[in-house]
């Protein structure tokens, strides 16, 4: 049984605004999945609608194998949450707050504080944890939500944006965090984000998320593996058709090649980045400006025409 299964999901809020477009995808038990895309692309409506928080307008999810429509109370359950917002008490130490959401998920004292213990070890949050939270750092709080999160056992944890608003290091803390903890394979992780770098290192499997819906679907590495090996991008002096006609004229760009404004990039697959330099420069299309490996910018690029990292 998969652990995340969504089927012609679709969320209508009221005006009649689409935010998820009817998405089908399903997560394996212990797999880290990834949805990718920029803010307003439907992705936390989709953790909202997985989590029970937002009603579905159609279609039908299932966590851990139980309706989040018909079976809400089981489906959270077996589940857990780090939303983009804080949800600890401040006012409460981190003990305190570890405490309370085990006596809300029914955790027997003992085992939850066991758990708790080896939790906040493994989190780097033990030396601080009997300090009110309120005079915690950004990640620290957020090494404490998803303890929080995690000492209820669950065998599905939704992290919404885990790292946004963190610092570069602490950020880059925190992922060491939650690799270690997909490493484990004890609890299924559904993670979503706009960093490009915490798709690629963190999921087994990404979904491009765009306006709603999921334009692409697979391993960072085969996304990725359909841009060849290297891409040429130049900045075009002229009409960037009339230079992608050129360029696949002469056997050097292929349906792949796509226009962002005046900016053309070329995924290079059957010719070499010297021959492809020297014929750009004879033909005299316009300006290189980087020859590279693909991104997942790229492909997101590629597939809906807007950079991430901008539209995010």
């Amino acid at each position: 049984m998969n652990a995340i299964e969504v089927h012609g999901l679709r969320k209508t809020y009221p005006g009649g605004v689409e935010a998820v477009k009817g998405i089908d995808f399903h997560v394996e038990p212990g797999e880290v999945f990834g949805l990718l895309g920029p803010n307003g692309a439907g992705k936390s409506t989709t953790v909202g609608m997985l989590t029970t928080t937002v009603a579905p307008t159609a279609g039908k999810a299932l966590v851990g194998g139980f309706d989040v429509v018909r079976q809400p109370l089981a489906a959270r359950q077996i589940s857990s949450v780090v939303f983009q917002e804080p949800v600890v008490d401040r006012v409460l130490t981190g003990r305190q707050n570890l405490e309370l959401h085990a006596r809300l998920w029914g955790v027997e004292p003992g085992r939850a504080w066991a758990r708790a213990k080896e939790l906040v070890e493994t989190l780097g949050v033990a030396e601080i944890v009997d300090r009110q939270v309120g005079t915690y750092s950004g990640g620290e709080r957020r090494r404490l939500e998803i303890a929080r999160a995690l000492v209820s056992e669950p065998k599905v944890l939704f992290l919404d944006e885990p790292t946004v608003g963190l610092d570069p290091r602490v950020r880059y803390e925190l992922l060491d965090v939650v690799t270690g903890l997909s490493g484990r394979r004890e609890v299924t992780i559904l993670l979503t984000t706009h960093y490009l770098d915490e798709a690629e290192r963190l999921c087994d499997r990404v979904a491009i998320v765009y306006a709603g819906r999921i334009v692409a679907l697979d391993t960072p590495a085969a996304l990725l593996e359909g841009l060849g090996r290297e891409l040429v991008e130049l900045r075009v002096d002229g009409e960037p058709e009339s230079a992608i006609a050129a360029l696949r004229e002469h056997r050097i760009a292929g349906p792949d090649a796509f226009t962002v404004g005046s900016t053309l990039t070329v995924p290079l697959r059957e010719t070499s980045t010297s021959a492809a330099l020297a014929l750009i420069d004879e033909l005299r299309l316009g300006r290189v400006l980087a020859t590279r490996r693909p991104t997942l910018d790229d492909v997101y690029l590629r597939l809906t025409g807007d950079r991430l990292a901008e539209a995010a």
